[in-house]
């Protein structure tokens, strides 16, 4: 018999009354989680394709991994997964992980031709089950789900600060801090003296450093800032320059010859002797001076330039060291406290901490964060330190100290960067294979003349336990807030400065916490938590995406000459990019055309609020909640409210527990339908069909297909959807999707086909639409007290289901075994009626408070 075709039912039909229309779709509201995992595994795309990113380049990193003589070598050469052995729900019900089994391809081969018997192997390794996120962003972890919150924090690359000495003089420091390796800082101090330090340990001239990358002697350095002048050691030159200072020491060198004791040879050694220090301002007693030791030049301080370069001279005359040996034999002493053993260490401590990627790495960050500070132009592939860097770093700081450059804002969102799940999961794997390298060399060492395969090398524990430990254990592995669908969505955007190389609360001071300009559209500046954790836990704006860089973006629309570009994408804009950029608000009055129609706009630019003409302005907002998160955005007439009781009313709605019958609001803000859709929870339709069969548990749709639609492929046409039916979340609320659609009904592509969980035809429906009274009635709403009325309480318009699981221990005492029993003794036989044989409570039973669940 044919399914009589119903028409399809209007979803809530909202009326728009806003003057002001969308600019830009909201993105999805969960991408910051769904798209940062799926870079890191990069599943969709082929192995030759994979970019060098996420879990490829952690291979990449720990591999190859030979032994220590190299005869033998393990390559990798692919990875992939397998499907999980469970699906999510009985992951849920059984209280197991959803994982997936991660294995790698492998070739072991021997480059030692003793070896005859031993042949190329290439094997698939299982490495361990690595748990999987989803489709909801989530991970379920022993059984409840769980979700990592990203991190916000402090930017690889260089930083220019400014202190103040007791005395009242300004102290300078950069900081150069890298993605992996010993940090580097300049500073300098109360006499005008620039210092190194590494690692936080013993100062050093800056000069010193300079020598000990390669600029040996001072006219070098001198000449790095223009500095030097040099003029010939004769009489007439010597004469003329009377009166200035020598910026480098004036030195006698000879050599000496001297019989070795052990050998009996004669070796040759140069010795120096200062002549004249520098700093000195030349006299005419100097010249004769000068003259006997037999120099050819000397070198004077330049003349002519405008800043104060006194601190590169001052830093010059506090360096011990005169040539590139001494300065690293200096450095030597000052980081490890003892004398070198011989040259070559001394000259390699240097390289192995700042000149080597397998110590140092500034990450790609760090790299085009030190180039736009600084101007330089090296390749984004150097993850190094280079010498122009360091050199361009102490020039910054010159800058500085003449008040010729800027500092940087440590707050500002261009120098706080977010670390979203792929980028800590990116981190553990780190740790947990180069602890699985370490443990394939000494096993390679071992097994010398054995036969053994990629297998034998590889302890899967290894990499389970640190992922494992990490989804267990970490501060930014939280148990999922599933009050509600809001509270969901909320969690999986909430944005954290705490956590393992964050912030601490002890520590973290005003300015930190403070909402700062460049959250403006990228972090919510009104939801944050009232406690201890006030401005550290922040959530993301509606339109706000991460970037490449970890960078938080927001869009904004082009305005050229006065016009606003109607036809292009909003385009996305860093806080760096937005910086000194023109910006008027989205409440802007325009024409259809995109004209303003105003002479005098308001606009914003760097943290002040300029009124400009139509052609001075650059870009404009996208949105009037471009400003705030999702809670804030479905609050109604969010402008009229006080900023204290908005962030209050923000973190409510995230407390309210789903109601038996929810009521979607009469007035609301147009992102209800969006947070309902983007949680996750609720059921779509995937194309044009019509419902074949409904009922509680399923819905079953027969799709539209074309017959060649049909020969392509092996699924069928009907499609069963099956209902989430009284489902416990994690805080004992209650999921239970019931179908909004009938028999018949002919159904379009992305149609909501239940509903429940706090939600009314497909949109988020967090409470219900009372008549209220703000008025006294004979002081029994005194305070904060309420009167109801009696059929909200007869109606259960306020009535919610909870699921609450009790578990029971019976143990073995001294005394003997606890056993189950309906039979308790000084208990009531009323009490006791619905207990069974065990002592259990029967199911069906209507229980109320304090009453017995279990006897024993």
């Amino acid at each position: 018999m044919a399914t009589k075709v119903v028409a399809a039912r209007q979803q809530n039909g909202r009326i728009n009354f806003g003057k002001i229309n969308l600019a830009s779709a909201y993105p999805d509201l969960l991408e910051i989680q769904i798209k940062s995992f799926q870079e890191f595994f990069q599943l969709e795309t082929t192995p030759d394709n994979r970019a060098n990113e996420g879990l490829y380049r952690v291979f990449q990193e720990n591999f190859p991994i030979s032994d220590a003589r190299n005869i033998f070598v393990l390559e990798f050469l692919d990875y992939f997964i397998d499907p999980p052995r469970y699906t999510i729900e009985e992951c849920m019900q059984r209280g197991l992980t959803y994982s997936v089994p991660l294995k790698a391809k492998l070739r072991l081969s021997c480059n030692d031709e003793e070896h005859v018997d031993f042949q190329t192997i290439v094997q698939d390794v299982f490495l361990g089950n690595i748990p999987y996120m989803t489709p909801k962003g989530t991970f379920v972890i022993n059984g409840a789900e769980r979700v990592i919150v990203s991190q916000l924090h402090r930017s690889p690359g260089v930083f220019f600060s400014q202190s103040f000495h007791p005395n009242g003089t300004k102290i300078y420091s950069a900081r150069v801090i890298p993605f992996k390796g010993a940090w580097m800082e300049f500073a300098t101090d109360i006499n005008a003296v620039m210092y190194s330090y590494i690692d936080r340990k013993k100062k050093f001239p800056v000069t010193t450093l300079l020598r000990a990358i390669g600029y040996d002697s001072d006219k070098q350095i001198l000449d790095l800032f223009g500095l030097a002048e040099e003029i010939k050691a004769n009489k007439k030159s010597l004469s003329a320059a009377v009166g200035r200072k020598l910026a480098a020491r004036v030195l006698r060198k000879w050599v000496e010859d001297f019989v070795d004791e052990d050998t009996g040879e004669v070796v040759s050694i140069e010795r120096n002797e200062i002549i004249l220090e520098r700093d000195i301002v030349l006299e005419e007693e100097h010249i004769d001076h000068i003259l006997d030791a037999e120099v050819e030049t000397i070198i004077l301080q330049r003349a002519d330039i405008e800043a104060d370069y006194s601190i590169i001279y001052n830093t010059l005359q506090k360096d011990v060291s005169s040539s590139e040996l001494e300065a690293v034999q200096h450095i030597y002493r000052q980081l490890r406290g003892t004398d070198p053993p011989d040259e070559e260490t001394a000259r390699g401590i240097i390289d192995k901490l700042f000149f080597s990627d397998k110590r140092y790495n500034l990450g790609e960050v760090g790299r085009y964060k030190i180039n736009r500070k600084l101007d330089l132009k090296t390749d984004p592939e150097t993850l190094i330190l280079t010498k122009e860097d360091i050199i361009e770093i102490v020039r910054y700081l010159v800058s500085l100290t003449n008040q010729m450059a800027e500092l940087d804002d440590i707050d500002h969102l261009s120098n706080r960067r977010v670390r979203t799940v792929g980028e800590q999961l990116y981190a553990q794997f780190g740790v947990g294979l180069a602890r699985m390298a370490r443990t394939i060399r000494e096993r390679m060492n071992v097994r010398d003349n054995e036969v053994f395969t990629p297998i034998d090398l590889i302890n899967a524990r290894t990499l389970s336990s640190v992922i494992n430990s990490f989804f267990g254990t970490s501060q930014l592995s939280q148990f999922l807030d599933q009050t509600n669908p809001l509270s969901e969505i909320t969690h999986k955007r909430r944005i954290s400065a705490l956590g393992p190389g964050g912030l601490s609360r002890e520590r973290a001071g005003f300015e930190v916490r403070d909402v700062h300009y460049s959250h403006y559209g990228r972090l919510c500046t009104i939801e944050t938590p009232e406690g201890p954790n006030i401005g550290l836990i922040s959530t993301l704006c509606v339109h706000a995406k991460v970037n490449k860089m970890g960078f938080l973006e927001t869009p904004y629309r082009k305005v050229l000459d006065g016009k606003i570009d109607m036809k292009t994408e909003a385009e996305y804009l860093s806080a760096e990019g937005e910086d000194y950029r023109r910006i008027a608000q989205a409440n802007s009055q325009i024409d259809d055309k995109g004209v303003f129609l105003s002479e005098r706009i308001k606009c914003r630019e760097h943290g002040d609020f300029p009124v400009l003409s139509p052609p001075e302005v650059e870009y404009m907002d996208v949105a009037p909640n471009q400003i705030v998160g999702v809670s804030a955005s479905l609050i109604p007439f969010l402008e009229n409210d006080d900023a204290n009781r908005a962030l209050m009313g923000s973190n409510m709605q995230r407390q309210a527990v789903p109601l038996l019958r929810p009521s979607a609001p009469v007035v609301g803000t147009g992102l209800e339908g969006t947070v309902a859709q983007d949680s996750r929870m609720l059921i779509n339709a995937e194309g044009e069909g019509v419902v074949e069969y409904v009922d509680a548990d399923s819905i079953i749709i027969k799709y539209d297909r074309t017959d060649e639609d049909q020969l392509v492929s092996f699924e069928d046409n009907l499609v069963t959807y099956r209902l989430t039916k009284f489902m416990r979340t994690n805080q004992g609320t209650c999921i239970n999707l019931k179908p909004i659609v009938q028999k018949g009904q002919r159904v379009t592509k992305g149609m909501i086909l239940c509903d429940g969980y706090a939600t009314e035809k497909g949109e988020l429906a967090l409470g219900q639409n009372l008549k209220v009274a703000f008025m006294p009635w004979k002081g029994y709403n005194f305070e904060d007290a309420i009167v109801l009325s009696e059929r909200v309480v007869r109606e259960d318009i306020f009535t919610s289901i909870h699921i609450e699981h009790f578990e029971m221990d019976v143990r073995d005492t001294k005394l003997g075994e606890e056993e189950l029993t309906n039979d308790i003794p000084n208990v009531s036989e009323d009490a006791t009626k619905d207990l069974d044989e065990n002592g259990i409570i029967r199911i069906g039973a209507w229980v109320e408070e304090s009453d017995i669940l279990i006897g024993k």
